[in-house]
């Protein structure tokens, strides 16, 4: 559900009502029902997530046990009290997607400074959700953010860290764990059987053969060569000026750029209001919309659902690809 005095019930309704007709899977929302009778919509409560097949037509299914006692939150006035109800709502999508009671998780936007004050630990949705999906007795699995949209799909090899402490937080070994998790994500959740990959430079012009700069040819060439020797078809550092347009001319199905604004500034200017967030490595599908809680629009009423369209679009993409490919 996201933070419900954020963009969220708005989005939710009006992306359903957009798709809900022609998209493979039936789609069921985690919360309270009242959200989205404010706005509207008509709803009907169920008790299991195979409810939501027979849900009537025009009808948005609400999975809302446990959420009765959510207090009534305001559109653009964030509510800690509804941070219990947050948690439990994405805690309880991950339960289902890792049972198969679902094909796939899709989160709506979270305030995490209000999460914060609940005593939630994790950075965001991501690690908290490979936190949910470790195996007893085994580390979390290796989360990897994607934002696909405008033709691009962009891998991140750090992501929320100040500017400066990128260089030290890039290894050899992270980007050789990333590569993989994005190689095997095109091939099974992207459905390219032989993906090839681009690196980008972390400095200017990929470095210039070490004269403005030489983590290219320390880390991020050495990565590159040790992807080539296990069989994977990825290049050196790319200079970011140029391999975005690279990748749109159909040289790369991916790129993994090194800083978080590198990898987001060409998606979000080819696709602002459509790109979609995708965590790679994980054993359930998650997708979630390009953009944060918008308490702006929420209360203005004017948000726009095309993100959460999208990230819908592609959960049941990658789940039917998954299930193709047997994974």
């Amino acid at each position: 559900m996201g933070d419900p005095a954020g963009c969220g019930p708005a989005i939710t309704c009006a992306a359903w009502q957009s798709i809900s007709s022609d998209i493979r899977r039936p789609i069921y929302v985690i919360g309270p029902s009242k959200f989205y009778t404010a706005l509207g919509q008509k709803t009907v409560c169920i008790q299991r997530p195979q409810d939501a097949e027979d849900a009537p037509t025009g009808t948005l299914a609400v999975l809302e046990t446990g959420f009765e006692d959510v207090p009534d939150i305001q559109p653009g006035t964030p509510d800690e009290a509804a941070a219990p109800a947050i948690i439990k709502s994405i805690a309880l999508a991950t339960a289902h997607a890792s049972s198969g009671l679902a094909a796939g998780v899709v989160t709506n936007p979270i305030n995490k400074a209000l999460l914060y004050k609940s005593g939630f630990t994790y950075p965001g949705h991501t690690e908290y959700i490979a936190h949910l999906c470790a195996q007893p007795n085994q580390a979390a699995p290796l989360p990897v953010m994607m934002l696909v949209g405008g033709g691009l799909r962009v891998a991140l090899a750090t992501i929320h860290m100040p500017l400066a402490d990128v260089p030290g937080a890039i290894t050899q070994d992270s980007l050789r764990k990333i590569a993989v998790a994005v190689h095997t994500a095109m091939q099974n959740d992207f459905g390219i059987p032989t993906p090839k990959l681009a690196f980008t430079g972390l400095n200017p012009h990929a470095g210039e053969s070490g004269t403005i700069g030489t983590e290219e040819l320390t880390i991020i060439n050495p990565a590159a060569a040790a992807l080539r020797a296990q069989g994977l078809n990825i290049s050196d550092a790319r200079p970011g000026d140029t391999v975005f347009a690279e990748a749109l001319q159909g040289q790369f199905d991916a790129v993994i750029a090194m800083t978080h604004d590198q990898g987001l500034i060409p998606v979000k200017t080819l696709d602002f209001w459509g790109g979609v967030n995708v965590t790679l490595g994980l054993p359930i599908v998650r997708t979630s919309p390009d953009h944060g809680t918008a308490y702006d629009t929420a209360t203005a009423g004017t948000a726009r659902p095309d993100s959460l369209i999208a990230a819908l679009r592609l959960a049941d993409t990658i789940a039917t690809n998954r299930a193709n490919a047997h994974v």
